[in-house]
This record gives structure tokens, C-alpha cells and sequence, in this order.
């Protein structure tokens, strides 16, 4: 027979002192570290522990006693349940102060390497519908808040259309207004949701693996142009023809509507058929004066405007005369390797998807560039002495790898390498730290600039110019 876990105690009037990682706030209780979500510096809250180790506990708050001064009303009715924008209660000059010291910290504790002095973050211009994509699922298992359960109000309908519960798989929350994304985004959803629920469509039960409405993708981009992709599990063409219908119908701002019929045990798109229902395959981006092609699995910043800036300070760093040989490691769609073409010499992109090569090709093309060349495979199997050999020793190397940092083999072919000037363009201070440490026995640290991609999250992008000591 099992036994009944033991409560674990309140800790009353516990004062929150600082903010740690993935974006919890952090107190101090008897030498001890408690971390909490939902709260900020300056709170005093009676804090419900719900996991305690020797050395840190982790805990929710049950009643604020007093609120900090550092503190903002959130704006948006999900906050705290669907488990994105965390940081809403911290006002955004806070949230940079704390993104600032969050890349100091990492840098200086995981690097242990001689930094330059870290230039001031570089905050987002809109702290809200800044995002150009967003993903949701239909399931027939809706979440239900804290409110609705203590309402004692019996729920006949259970389809939700919006994000997962953090932690819970097959639970979802319906989302009736997302602050992150263009406002014909909600409206496009909740047509969506509400022509699907009037038609007695089936959602999508993600335990059973069965239904007809799976999820639902939403991109656009800052001309104007807006990719919707519908992914139904079933393949019922009536059903499937009456809703996409009706989303054309209602929403010709669309320029490119698309659906997949996806009966894999998960909903991963990479390996799918992408059908066009109406428009073009594939919506436009601009920055400056460069178009850049994206389609439904391409890989592209999803805060457009942010991302101008932060290729800005990449290309700064690496001082292109014109004259260099620039490998852009990781290029995916190759959006920086032709950002920079028109200041370098040649430059050479490598990257592991072959559609994204495939669209990194295209996007010269449609730019006329022709000092572009990108090879697709494993980055730690392409970059070696033979490819350099080859291709030529880079001048300058541009590396935006993904959260997990660059694969060992890939530091070692870098050093290898020799370039005078590497630019790391890192989404994790964590793991570029322990990169820079590996790199530091030939390229000092010359310069470092956060740049804020995601407000109200606890994300930070980092872009560092080491160069040949």
C-alpha cells in the first residue's frame, strides 16, 4: 500500500531577492535557495514549498503579503497558466536589467575567461506582437484553470485550440487572445476554432492518437504577407475542403494557405507533404532591401524587426572590407551569409537541414548574389581540414549554432581553421560560454553585445567578437 506523501511546510513572509535561471524568481531561506515562479525582487509572499533537496527548494506562491515596487500588472488573461511570457509582472527595463546580468553571469561563471566590458542590451522596439510565427494544437482534452474547477460549473465542451500546458502533453489551454503576434493571428485562430466546433469537427486526442484537427501554424512577415498551415490528422477531403473554404473566404489577407495530412505519432512537419490550397507555397521577408524566401518548415528569427538588428551587430563585428572569406556556420535558410555577401569577398554556408541549403540557394538567387556557396550535413562532419583545404581558409567565421552550442569537433575545426575574427551569435549565454572557455587558448573576447529577441520571457540572445590573440 502506498504511502501518503508528506505536506511539505509554508515558509511565511519570505522576502524574493534576485532572479535566477529559466526566469524564476530566487529567496534566501536559511542559507538556502528557494526558487519561484510568478513573483519578482522586492515581493514578500507566503511561498508553498513543492520540492526540497539538500541544497535548494523550489515553491509557488500562496498569498503575496507585500508587492515589490519593481513590479507591473500583466496584460494578458493566460498569464500564469499557459506558461510563455513568465515575465510580465516585471516591468521591461527590468527584464533587460536582469537579461544583462543573466549573460554577465554566465559568461563570467561558465567562461572564467577575460571579458571586455559587456555593452548595454539592446531592447526590442515593440514589447508585444513582435513575433512572426506561432504554433497550436487542437485537443479534445481542454485545461482547466484553477477558476473553473473551484466554480463547481459542469464543462460540456472540451476542444481547445492554443498552447500545451507546460508538462502536460495531451492537456491544453484554449487561447482566446495571444499578445505575442499580429492581431489577425487571434482572429484567424478563433475563425478557426469556432467554424470547427459549429461543424461538430473532431479535435485531436493526443493520448488515443485520434481526431480530425491536429494543429495549426501562423507565420507572416513584416510586408505583410501571412502563411497559414492547417494539420489535419484524418484525411476527410470534404471536411478538409469545407474549412479551408472558409478560411479563404474570410481572411484574403492570407497569401499563403496551406494544409498536411499528418498521421505520425507526432507533430513534427520536417518529413510531411505540404499541399497548397491557395496562394503561393511559401510567403516574402524583407530586410534591408534583401528578400528572403520562407516556407512552411523554413527556420527564420521569429521577431523580424529584432532580428535586423541583431544581424546588424554580427556584421559590425566581423568588419568586412569586402576583401574576406566568410564561413557562416549553421546558416540555415541563409539569412545571414547573404546579409553580409554584399561587404565580403565570398561567403560559404554550411548548415545540417538540406531544405534549408536549398532555400538558402533560392535566396541568392532572388537577390542576385552570387558570391554565396552552401553546402548541407552534420557541421562537425563537413568542417574539416579537407573541406578548408578545398574551399579555402575563412578570413572571418560567423557561427549562430542552435541552444546546445557547437559540437567539440566543430571548436577544434574552427582553431584549426585560424580565422582572424570569429562572430558568435549564441540564443544560450550558457553553452556559448563553455564554448569561449574552449576557444580562448588562440581568440580573445574583444566585445559583447546581449540583444533582447523575446520580451517578457527569460531568453536572450548574445553576439561576441573574438579575435586571433
Amino acid at each position: 500500500m502506498a504511502r501518503n506523501k508528506k505536506q511539505l511546510p509554508i515558509l511565511e513572509s519570505v522576502l524574493i531577492t534576485d532572479v535566477a535561471a529559466e526566469g524564476k524568481a530566487i529567496a534566501k531561506v536559511e542559507g538556502m535557495a528557494v526558487f519561484v515562479p510568478y513573483a519578482v525582487p522586492g515581493d514578500v509572499a507566503d511561498l508553498q514549498l513543492t520540492r526540497k533537496k539538500n541544497s535548494y527548494a523550489e515553491a509557488r506562491v500562496v498569498r503575496f503579503v507585500k508587492y515589490s515596487e519593481n513590479r507591473a500588472t500583466p496584460f494578458c488573461s493566460h498569464f500564469g497558466v499557459c506558461g510563455g511570457c513568465k515575465w510580465q509582472q516585471l516591468p521591461y527595463q527590468e527584464q533587460l536589467k536582469y537579461k544583462q546580468k543573466q549573460v554577465q553571469d554566465n559568461l563570467e561563471r561558465i567562461g572564467k575567461i577575460n571579458l571586455p566590458e559587456i555593452t548595454p542590451i539592446l531592447g526590442a522596439p515593440k514589447d508585444t506582437f513582435y513575433r512572426n510565427k506561432l504554433e497550436f494544437t487542437f485537443s479534445n482534452k481542454r485545461w482547466l484553470t484553477e477558476e473553473e474547477i473551484s466554480s463547481d460549473r459542469e464543462f460540456d465542451q472540451m476542444n481547445a485550440l492554443g498552447f500545451h500546458i507546460p508538462g502536460m502533453f495531451d492537456k491544453v489551454l484554449d487561447i482566446d487572445k495571444c499578445w505575442l503576434m499580429d492581431d489577425l493571428a487571434n482572429q484567424i485562430r478563433n475563425s478557426i476554432r469556432s467554424f470547427c466546433l459549429e461543424q461538430g469537427y473532431s479535435f485531436f486526442d493526443l493520448r488515443n492518437q485520434q481526431g480530425l484537427m491536429r494543429t495549426l501554424m501562423i507565420r507572416n512577415s513584416s510586408i505583410g504577407e501571412w502563411m497559414v498551415i492547417v494539420v489535419f490528422y484524418e484525411d476527410d477531403p470534404e471536411k478538409r475542403e469545407r474549412l479551408m473554404e472558409h478560411i479563404a473566404l474570410q481572411f484574403p489577407r492570407i497569401t499563403s494557405l496551406l494544409y498536411i495530412i499528418n498521421q505520425k505519432a507526432n507533430d513534427t512537419i520536417t518529413d510531411q507533404d505540404v499541399l497548397v490550397w491557395k496562394g503561393r507555397d511559401h510567403i516574402l521577408e524583407e530586410m534591408e532591401g534583401l528578400q528572403f524566401r520562407i516556407g512552411p518548415k523554413s527556420f527564420y528569427q521569429t521577431n523580424s524587426e529584432q532580428a535586423y538588428h541583431l544581424y546588424e551587430v554580427a556584421r559590425s563585428f566581423a568588419q568586412l572590407s569586402g576583401e574576406e572569406r566568410v564561413y557562416d556556420l549553421y546558416t540555415g535558410t541563409g539569412t545571414i551569409a547573404n546579409f553580409v555577401a554584399r561587404n565580403a569577398k565570398e561567403v560559404i554556408g554550411i548548415e545540417y537541414v538540406e531544405e534549408a541549403i536549398a532555400d538558402a540557394k533560392i535566396n541568392s538567387a532572388i537577390n542576385q548574389i552570387e558570391n554565396t556557396r552552401f553546402y548541407a550535413g552534420d557541421m562537425k562532419d563537413v568542417l574539416t581540414d579537407g573541406f578548408i583545404e578545398t574551399h579555402g581558409r575563412p578570413d572571418v567565421i560567423i557561427t549562430d549554432p542552435p541552444r546546445a552550442g557547437m559540437h567539440e569537433d566543430v571548436v577544434n575545426a574552427i582553431l584549426l581553421a585560424g580565422p582572424e575574427r570569429i562572430v558568435y551569435v549564441s540564443c544560450n549565454p550558457a553553452t556559448q560560454a563553455r564554448d569561449l572557455n574552449l576557444l580562448d587558448s588562440k581568440y580573445k573576447v574583444t566585445r559583447i553585445q546581449p540583444v533582447d529577441m523575446f520580451p517578457h520571457t527569460h531568453h536572450v540572445e548574445n553576439v561576441v567578437l573574438l579575435e586571433k590573440r
